[in-house]
Order: structure tokens, then C-alpha cells, then sequence
């Protein structure tokens, strides 16, 4: 069983995708990430729901 998903979403500072690979098996989280191509931080937050992501977003970090 895989405890990982691969997901995509957009920078919110220079619009490119980006696609990470976020943990299921501890719930709901929220952390900070650099953006691969402009560096800048993101604030991801996702939930987690019988196992499966069902909510993700991605912000700019405060």
C-alpha cells in the first residue's frame, strides 16, 4: 500500500506547476515549501479523508 500521492497545483508567485509527492498516512498537514523554479515560499495545506487527499492548497507563505 502507497502512502503517497503525487499532486500538482500552481505557484502562487510565477504561475508555473509545480508537483510534489505528499504523505497520506499522518493526516492533514500543513507546511512550508520552496517553490522548484522561482525559490519563493509556499504555505501547502491539504486534508486527508479516508486515506486520500481531499483538499490541497497552496499559498503565499506569511
Amino acid at each position: 500500500m502507497d502512502f503517497e500521492s503525487e499532486k500538482f497545483f500552481t505557484c502562487p508567485y510565477c504561475a508555473q506547476q509545480v508537483s510534489m509527492l505528499l504523505e497520506e498516512l499522518y493526516g492533514s498537514q500543513t507546511y512550508i515549501e520552496d517553490c522548484e523554479t522561482c525559490c519563493n515560499p509556499i504555505e501547502i495545506s491539504y486534508t486527508v479523508e479516508d486515506g486520500q487527499i481531499v483538499n490541497l492548497s497552496a499559498e503565499r507563505a506569511q
